[in-house]
């Protein structure tokens, strides 16, 4: 472990212990056919089962090729990336998901690609074994980012992603409270690449992503690198601002000439009902960034490490 491997897995655990055999039965096979040199880095993120013992037997199994980092607490998937980010020593990084979702078998296919050069490869599931739902949730959130910000993530919720050292190590730079990480790593690669990897049902278990989380997710992606809805929204406010201008003028004349009228109430109360209707959806997109600017200016810590296991 002294030695810099040459490949850092880094696997987020939370709660998990339903499919955790089968990873450790599965992964460190996989690994050992690729004859490289490698260190595998789990993070427990909290977990409330008994995730945390059991990757502490497996550090006693394999503590050759085993670090387990545990949180005091839970900070979420993408801050246990980040740690094991900050943890690695591989001059290849990849993450992957524990429930074997992402099989590791595929890891080997992802490290082709950065033998030919590459600095950064991306995933997309070949067959995607979600519900029809997230299909549909997915395409849309990759349409609207597309059109926002200059990040071409064509699967953008596969967690299975290679990193070189030099772009962890400029990730590792960045003191964001909350980020995505695909998308910082693809903003610092001068060589990015995404090839088609297998998924698999989960194992066991059930998705630690609900909506309002893949909700929340996708708004700091947009609101963390770009300002194009901030933008769009004055853009909008003008026109509808101009608009209304035209309105009341309209309504002025019609007033010199027609006299007081009493028709055209309730049209007026539903252009005002949209006008505050606008006004509302701005100030949410505006809390966005002032939320973000707030969590910044705390300082406060990423995540808090109770314990390390690793072999001195």
């Amino acid at each position: 472990m002294t030695q810099t491997p040459n490949l850092s897995v880094v696997i987020p655990v939370y709660n998990e212990e339903a499919v955790l055999d089968a990873l450790f039965a599965r992964l460190y096979p996989a690994l050992d056919a690729l004859n490289v040199s490698y260190e595998v880095i789990f993070i427990n993120d909290g977990s409330r089962d008994r995730s945390a013992g059991m990757l502490s037997a497996q550090f006693e199994k394999r503590p050759d090729v085993t670090r387990v980092i545990l949180f005091n607490g839970n900070f979420g998937q993408h801050r246990a990336i980040l740690a094991g980010f900050e943890h690695s020593r591989g001059e290849r990084i990849v993450t992957i998901d524990a429930d074997l979702q992402n099989p590791p078998e595929e890891i080997g296919k992802l490290l082709e690609k950065m033998d030919e050069g590459y600095d950064y490869v991306g995933s997309i599931r070949e067959k995607r074994n979600d519900s029809i739902w997230r299909h549909v949730a997915s395409r849309i959130v990759n349409q609207v980012r597309d059109k926002i910000t200059n990040i071409r993530i064509t699967d953008h919720g596969c967690m299975m992603r290679a990193y070189s050292k030099r772009i962890v190590h400029t990730i590792n730079q960045c003191q964001e409270m909350n980020t995505f990480i695909p998308a910082l790593a693809y903003s610092y690669s001068q060589r990015p690449v995404e090839v088609i990897v297998k998924h698999e049902e989960r194992f066991a278990g059930e998705s630690k992503y609900s909506l309002y989380k893949l909700m929340r997710l996708n708004f700091d992606l947009m609101t963390g690198f770009s300002l194009v809805p901030l933008q769009v929204f004055s853009m909008l406010g003008m026109a509808i601002s101009f608009l209304s201008a035209l309105l009341v003028v309209y309504l002025m004349v019609r007033r010199l000439i027609l006299g007081a009228e009493a028709e055209g109430v309730f049209t007026l109360f539903g252009i005002a009902f949209f006008l505050i209707g606008i006004a509302l959806f701005g100030i949410g997109i505006l809390g966005e960034y002032i939320g973000r600017i707030y969590q910044e200016v705390r300082q406060r810590p990423r995540y808090l490490i109770s314990e390390v296991l690793e072999q001195k």
